[in-house]
């Protein structure tokens, strides 16, 4: 009869791992049986938690119940491979979560004349939205996209971008904010879109834009401000 160091030994577990089988009822002390010790231990490393392993042993179907584990084991595996692969794109700059069109219309907006900031911030701040509010996140961008579709619209996002730098009080801060009270007026009337209704994704998006930018920051204030005025529905 083996010892348990000997036993821990041969099949390259702690006799401390022995014991715990000892006390779940797993292994019988004595005799103890090197082959018996392996499928154990083989069960245990596959992820089986020790009380399922003894009803394994103690029941039947042990062949249909280790094939679910073979199973579960290769999924789990493709789950690794993938987690792999975007690890690689990550380290390269090439992983994105975002929809093919949603990376389209990023890749377009240095074409329209928008600085390479403004782009890495919208790649971010989609990101965000669709990992976060995927419910709502398309609709969302399909209004933010389809401004930039409009030459007077578009002009005025621009301009939100060239202003990122200066000083929160420079008049063309009050400038934009009236160009932005009448085009959103002009856009949604008295009230915001309906699928805003109940989304965080406002606030989400505006609390990351404010913080990048003091100049931003007041623009997003006067907005606020001058549309509660005449928006009975506008939330803060």
């Amino acid at each position: 009869m083996l010892t348990i160091g000997q036993l821990a030994g041969y099949v390259g577990v702690t006799t401390k791992t022995i014991r715990v089988y000892h006390a779940k009822g797993l292994l019988p002390e004595p005799p103890r049986d090197a082959v018996e010790l392996i499928k154990i231990r083989t069960l245990a490393e596959a992820g089986v938690p020790l009380a399922r392993i003894r009803e394994l042993r103690a029941g039947g179907g042990l062949r249909e119940a280790l094939r679910q584990i073979d199973d579960d084991l290769a999924a789990r595996i493709r789950g690794l491979q993938d987690t792999r692969s975007r690890l690689r794109q990550l380290a390269d700059g090439r992983l994105s979560t975002l929809p093919a069109d949603v990376v389209a219309h990023l890749s377009g907006l240095r074409g329209l004349g928008f600085s390479e900031r403004w782009v890495t911030l919208q790649n971010d701040l989609w990101t965000l939205v669709f990992a976060t509010h995927p419910e709502t996140a398309r609709a969302n961008f399909r209004d933010q996209a389809s401004m930039l579709t409009d030459p007077a619209l578009l002009e005025v996002v621009l301009e939100y971008d060239r202003l990122h730098d200066i000083d929160p009080h420079d008049p063309r801060v009050d400038a934009l904010a009236d160009k932005l009270v009448a085009a959103t007026h002009a856009r949604y009337g008295t009230d915001l879109p309906a699928y805003e209704q109940g989304s965080a994704i406002p606030a989400l998006v505006q609390g990351a834009v404010n913080a990048s930018s003091p100049a931003w920051r007041r623009l997003d204030s006067l907005l606020r401000e001058r549309l509660s005025r005449g928006t009975p529905g506008l939330r803060s």
